[in-house]
């Protein structure tokens, strides 16, 4: 188990310096000044004392390889400079809205999770069913309405019509935990209908290839109470590709909320991520790109360990 642990840690610190080895050569192959690009909006340009002090700032006129390694080392002390729009530190910054992201998409998961794989399971256990064809009727339909349209909906129901929950906004938990907790039911959940419906149909169908597997049959016939068959033999053995799955989901989650947390004012990452892009904050896109990968292989390494918990055969391989 060690050394599956240290094979995949070793790996992820490699995808980690190839993701900040790729970010680092786009600002190398970007034809023209960076410098000179990001001060150049609306048309206008900017003075060559400018452009100069904007190059020395990013550290633009150093060599190629000690700009490189200076990322590199600034990068692992998650010193990312500051912003070109307002002087603001990104770190900071990316400090106060990260969390806000990923607790609208822990509790979005955490909910999917707890209606998805039971849900799927029981259709997985009866494919072809009136429940099988009910919730797979179900699950069809919510797939085919786009995230920002589930919140407009929401928004006018809830907050219009039956006026039981804000319509948008944010509060700090510490400020007035009662209302934070309200004004995060609303986005959470449209966070958790996109996934629960992805994590509905793999269950079901793990689930459905699993019951026709030899040993299935075997505990069946030696008289083991369903309940065990299901949870031992099928189960168990169902959950790795739904792990796996959830995983990716949640990684995609973290670049693709940016519509909900429009929709329901929620001042997050991906909002950030839009409005350094729209303002051409070259520095705050790069640190959140890299934030957003850092996690993503981070959860990627976290879903290794839970499959090999799963299927102890992943640690030989």
């Amino acid at each position: 188990m060690l050394a599956f642990l240290l094979r995949r840690v070793a790996a992820a610190i490699v995808m980690l310096l190839v993701v900040g080895t790729i970010i680092f050569s786009l600002l190398v192959i970007v034809p023209g000044d960076p410098a000179e690009l990001l001060l150049s909006t609306g048309g206008g340009s900017a003075t060559q004392e400018a452009i100069q002090n904007l190059r020395i700032e990013m550290g633009l006129d150093k060599p190629i390889l000690a700009q490189y390694f200076s990322f590199l080392i600034n990068t692992a002390q998650f010193e990312f400079g500051t912003s070109i729009v307002d002087g603001s530190s990104i770190a900071d910054a990316i400090a106060l809205r990260l969390p806000r992201t990923l607790e609208i998409i822990g509790v979005g998961a955490v909910l999917a999770l707890i209606v998805a794989i039971p849900v799927g399971t029981l259709a997985g256990l009866r494919g072809g069913g009136r429940f099988d064809v009910i919730a797979s009727g179900v699950n069809a339909l919510l797939t085919s309405i786009p995230g920002f349209v589930v919140g407009t909906l929401f928004i006018y129901f809830f907050a219009q019509v039956l006026r039981v929950l804000p319509a948008g906004g944010y509060v700090a938990f510490s400020q007035d935990p009662a209302q934070h907790l309200q004004m995060l039911v609303l986005p959470a959940t449209t966070v958790a209908l996109h996934l629960a419906t992805i994590i509905f149909r793999m269950t079901r169908a793990s689930v459905l290839e699993m019951r026709g597997h030899d040993w299935v049959r075997t505990a069946t016939a030696k008289g083991l109470r369903r309940s065990l068959v299901v949870r031992r033999h099928i189960l168990r053995n169902a959950l790795g590709p739904v792990i796996t799955v959830v995983g990716l989901q949640l990684g995609i989650l973290l670049g693709s909320t940016v519509l909900i947390e429009f929709v329901y004012n929620w001042p997050g990452l991906s909002g950030m991520l839009v409005t350094a892009v729209e303002q051409r904050d070259y520095p705050t896109v790069r640190a959140i790109i890299l934030t957003v990968a850092a996690i993503f292989i981070g959860i990627n390494l976290v879903i290794d360990i839970l499959y090999s918990l799963l299927d102890p055969r992943i640690r030989l391989k």
